[in-house]
Parts: C-alpha cells; structure tokens; sequence
C-alpha cells in the first residue's frame, strides 16, 4: 500500500491539519478551532432492525464509549455530528426516546457539540438545547464547509473543502490470490465537478474538494467507493472526478486512486 503522503493528502493537510481517528472512525480537524467530527451514529438503529426481522442488542453503550474515547484522544474544543444521529424514520422509536437524552447528556458533561441534521434526524430537535441544531444546508466552520450530504450542496461551498457523510463509503480489499477481504470502512476525496453540482461561480477560484466520511455506526455497511459515482446515493454523488479520486482507510492508509480501484478487474 502506498503511503498517505501521497497525492491530494498534501492539499488537505496544508490547509487545516486533519487527522483520521480509526477508533471511530472519526475526523479531527484542526485550524484555529480543534473540531471532532462524527457521522452517521444512527442511535436507535437496533430497533429498526428488530422491525426487520433482525433482533440484535442495543449497542448504543459501547457506540457512547467510543464517541467518549475520540473525545478524550483528540481534546476537542466541539464536537461536531454530520447527521443521522439517530435512525428512525420517519418516527421516534421507543429506543431512541429512551436512550437519546442519557447519550446527549453525557455528550454534553463533556464538550459542547452541534448537528447538521441529516435525512434519519426528523424530531431530533425535541431532544437538543438551543443552538445545537445547524443549518441542514450544511455549515462552514473554521475554513471548511461541512453537511450530511444527501442534498444539493449550496452554491457558498462552491471553493472549500467539503465534508460530508451519509454514504456510507467502504472499500473492499483483496489478498495475493485475489480474494475479497472484509469490506473496511474508507474515506474517499475527490473534486467535485462544479457545473454538475450547479456552481454559477466561484468567488475565491479554489477548486471545490469533497471528502465522504465512514459512518461511525458500527453495523451500517456501505457502499463500495467504486459504486458511489453511480449509486444515486446523493445529488453530489454524481458530481466528482472519479478518475483522480483517491481512497483512505478509517486510520488514514492511503489505498489507491478511485479510477485504479473501478478498473480491478476483481472488483
């Protein structure tokens, strides 16, 4: 594997110094602020399964444990959660009304945070204090533009970094023989075309980048990164340049361009 100092990753690191947290997965940025950013929690997502047919315990303790580990690593000055907090759509389960104000209180006894809500976070409101709550249209915060990532990004990300969840990205790896390992959460970083993405103008001339995060729920999945550009996940989801894209593993482990990855013929 090819080591992450290479390509784009100088960009980003020249810019705010962020930092992959595998225990997450998770994404400590650091300019004039220090930022922990989460996406995808999906507390309350056990429940959903159980709907499903799929009984699994409650992870939402050891999920709690962990958000509480990044904290303690990275000593942040806000924790940041890039929507999907909770999973329940489009109503409130049992479990989220049960667990959701312990979570958040602990959160709070700790760091002050924010939510971008994302497409799971509808009546999450009730449980939040006055200002917790940003824009869904995303935020920019330090220098960078963060959002969920499931709708249109506004025309005043046109020129930043954008971070962004919501897709769930993994990569599948494969050993010497060509067997396919256990998919692993993955971040991949790309430019976004902005004339797909509908950006009449750039005023600072940057180019727009983008940056999918894993989700940090435990048991979410994914889609392969070599399917996103054709999932239909998101409107940006068809708006990058696949060719020059390049893949992370959740500890920052440069992988591959994404172009190189969608032409494994063992993909």
């Amino acid at each position: 594997m090819l080591s992450a100092e290479t390509g784009h990753y100088q960009t980003i690191v020249t810019e705010m110094t962020p930092e992959f947290i595998s225990a997450g997965p998770a994404l400590f940025m650091e300019n004039s602020r220090r930022i922990l950013v989460i996406a995808d929690a999906h507390f309350g997502a056990e429940s959903g399964f159980s709907r499903k047919g799929v009984h699994i315990a409650s992870n939402s303790t050891d999920r709690l444990s962990r958000i509480c580990s990044c904290i303690e690593e990275t000593t942040p000055d806000m924790l940041l959660f890039l929507g999907d907090l909770k999973h329940s759509v489009p109503m409130m389960s049992r479990q989220e009304f049960t667990e959701l104000p312990q979570i958040l209180e602990t959160i709070r006894d700790q760091i002050p945070f924010r939510l971008i809500p994302g497409n799971h976070d509808g009546g999450i409101e009730r449980f939040l204090n006055p200002g917790e709550l940003l824009p869904k249209r995303g935020a920019l915060i330090d220098g960078t533009w963060y959002v969920h990532g499931h709708m249109h990004l506004p025309p005043e990300s046109a020129g930043n970094l954008i971070v962004c969840g919501h897709h769930h990205p993994v990569v599948s790896l494969y050993d010497e023989v060509g067997c396919a390992l256990r998919a692993q959460p993955a971040y991949l970083f790309a430019e976004v075309n902005e004339g797909c993405a509908g950006f009449v103008s750039n005023e600072n001339s940057r180019n727009t980048r983008i940056l999918f995060m894993p989700a940090f729920f435990e048991y979410a999945g994914g889609i392969d990164v070599r399917k996103i550009h054709v999932s239909r996940l998101s409107p940006v989801s068809r708006c990058f340049d696949v060719d020059c894209a390049e893949v992370f593993l959740s500890d920052g482990t440069y992988i591959d361009r994404l172009g190189a990855l969608v032409g494994d013929e063992r993909a």
